[in-house]
């Protein structure tokens, strides 16, 4: 690869060569034009002088004035230093400045001669044989009554010329080198002064390259790179306009994608993750900023969700479906997936939303199992009844001794029908009372709520056997419904009673711990295994149906307990162990 250059040294070194360029031709041009010009000079000189001696000669150009002519050639020609040459037609010298004219040769064949012999001016710069040197000759003819009677030759030497012409060259070669300095002066500045807007652009360019798109380029004063300046601004502040809209939607949907419940999931043509939001990475336990871009069979092992999304790519429309996922507590999905296509309308991946149903769908099957539950405990007394009335009807009314019997066990059916209306009618009131807050709250003591229930419950555990033990911290104060609550804990309590055989223990305790106020009603009865731990305070809900039927319970009363503490902003728990037996924790908020 060619290494690059920066600008400056690409444009003065051009600038350099064309100017040194020009220089050297006009110094060619203006050197040869000066020597043409002194030569021509000369020559102009020398017929002027020639034509001065043809005034004096003329008339006189007869061999017999050879000694005459010779002398006045070699006077005169050292009074106008030039070379004075007096030749006959026939080409014999009669004078000459330099020479002696019996020892120079034949002159007719001589180019200046011959041009003066036909009545020219003759010319001619050629080596002289008799000086040895290179001389410049003009040879103008004498004629006489038409014809021509001799020849006047001045000529010079070249050397004399040559001199002349260096001192010029001299000269000129001064001012072209002077020229040159200030040209590549000249040349220097000028390609700073392209180059520094030029590189001004460069470092903007760099800058909004690197993401400054803030940085303002300076205008030129030139119009072309001014006006590119500009229009880079320009692009500047419109492509961050558009970054500062397009981060903005990004976050906002990064924010609308954050704050879904909902589990959003987006794959590419070839599934792999493209996106996933917080519900996603929550519900799959994935780590998105880790897993981007590896496949999601990979990444969620879930057979289910897999098997959506290549339903999702094969079907031409929306599409949808339930996903569970297996753990400790499975969890239902409702599945909405749709394609993701680019410009062309081309398939470039699959958007996929997952909803956690679980919740609907244990409150269904809650609403299931309390309707079975309610037509159980209300189709058993009833079915009672009706056999009972059936059979006193067919006779049996009429046998004193069946008859009263079949008569109680109607009336304790029906109290059971009664029991069970009363306090769903209880639990529906409380339920509608928290919702509208107008179930009132005071300032109250606990320890007297507690103590009335002691008193309300004493006699039924006695009746059993078992031992009931009141404990409460001194001056607990909180904001109750003391009747309500006092409802609630006899629910509790009685529960106990219940479920404890002869001789156990049934401990009632409150005491503040941090902000709360804690009660427990604690047993050492049957217990409650795990299993049925998160159910045991849904509506007629039973650990074992047969022996809370037979102990007469109707399934509401720990239902009733959790909306009464749910109505003073508490919560209840249980703690529960089989065959060591139960607490349950009343929470209540100090203030």
């Amino acid at each position: 690869m060619r290494k690059r250059r920066k600008l400056l040294w690409q444009l003065y070194p051009t600038y350099l060569v064309i100017t040194l360029i020009s220089l050297v031709g006009m110094t060619w041009y203006a050197s040869h034009a000066v020597k043409e010009y002194s030569i021509r000079h000369t020559i102009a000189m020398l017929t002027s002088q020639a034509q001065l001696v043809k005034e004096i000669v003329k008339g006189k150009i007869v061999p017999e004035n050879s000694k005459l002519i010779d002398e006045l050639c070699k006077n005169l020609g050292f009074k106008i230093s030039s070379r004075i040459t007096i030749i006959l037609p026939s080409g014999t010298v009669l004078g000459d400045t330099r020479a002696k004219p019996s020892r120079m040769d034949d002159h007719s064949n001589r180019p200046e001669v011959i041009a003066a012999l036909s009545g020219q001016i003759g010319t001619s710069i050629r080596y002289s044989a008799t000086l040895r040197r290179e001389m410049v000759y003009v040879a103008i003819p004498v004629t006489e009554n038409g014809n021509v009677s001799g020849l006047i030759r001045t000529s010079m030497p070249v050397a004399k010329l040559t001199e002349t012409l260096k001192s010029i060259y001299l000269n000129l070669a001064i001012g072209v080198i002077v020229i040159a300095v200030f040209a590549a002066a000249i040349s220097l500045y000028v390609s700073h002064r392209i180059n520094r807007p030029i590189a001004a652009l460069k470092e903007g360019a760099m800058a909004f390259a690197d993401g400054k798109l803030n940085y303002k380029l300076d205008v030129p004063d030139s119009d072309e790179i001014g006006g590119l300046a500009i229009a880079m601004n320009a692009m500047a502040a419109e492509i961050n306009s558009r970054i500062e809209m397009i981060k903005r939607q990004k976050n906002e949907t990064e924010a609308v994608l954050s704050a879904m419940v909902e589990a959003v999931l987006v794959v590419n043509a070839e599934e792999k993750l493209i996106k996933v939001n917080k519900a996603a990475e929550k519900l799959f336990k994935i780590q998105a900023d880790i897993l981007q871009g590896r496949s999601l069979q990979e990444v969620v092992r879930n057979t289910d969700l897999n098997r959506f999304v290549s339903r999702t790519f094969s079907s031409n429309g929306p599409v949808e479906g339930e996903i569970v996922v297996i753990g400790v507590q499975n969890k239902y999905l409702q599945a909405h997936g749709t394609q993701l296509t680019d410009k062309d309308g081309k398939q470039a991946g699959a958007l996929v939303v997952l909803n956690d149903v679980t919740r609907l769908k244990k409150v269904d099957n809650i609403r299931k199992d309390f309707v079975a539950s309610v037509s159980h405990e209300l189709k058993t007394p009833i079915t009672s009844i009706q056999g009972f009335l059936e059979t006193l009807l067919e006779g049996a009314i009429h046998d004193s001794d069946n008859a009263e019997r079949f008569l109680k066990i109607i009336i304790k059916h029906t109290d059971r029908l009664s029991a069970i209306i009363e306090e769903l009618l209880s639990l529906s009131r409380i339920e509608l009372e928290s919702e509208r807050g107008g179930i009132e709250l005071n300032e109250d003591s606990v320890e007297s709520v507690l103590k009335d229930v002691a008193k309300a419950c004493d006699g039924k555990a006695k009746e059993k056997g078992l031992i009931l033990t009141f404990e409460c911290q001194d001056g607990l104060m909180a904001q109750i419904n003391a009747t309500l609550l006092e409802q609630a804990i006899i629910n509790l309590v009685d529960n106990s009673i219940k479920f404890t055989d002869e001789g156990g223990n049934v401990t009632i305790s409150a005491k503040q711990i941090g902000n709360e106020i804690v009660i427990n009603v604690a047993d050492d009865g049957c217990g409650v295994p795990r299993e049925h731990q998160d159910r045991i305070f849904e509506r007629f809900y039973r650990v074992d149906k047969a022996r809370s039927s037979d102990q007469g319970g109707t399934g509401l009363g720990l239902a009733i307990v959790r909306h009464i503490v749910n109505a003073h902003r508490g919560k209840v728990e249980l703690q529960s162990s089989p065959g060591i037996g139960s607490t349950f924790s009343i929470h209540l908020p100090k203030n």
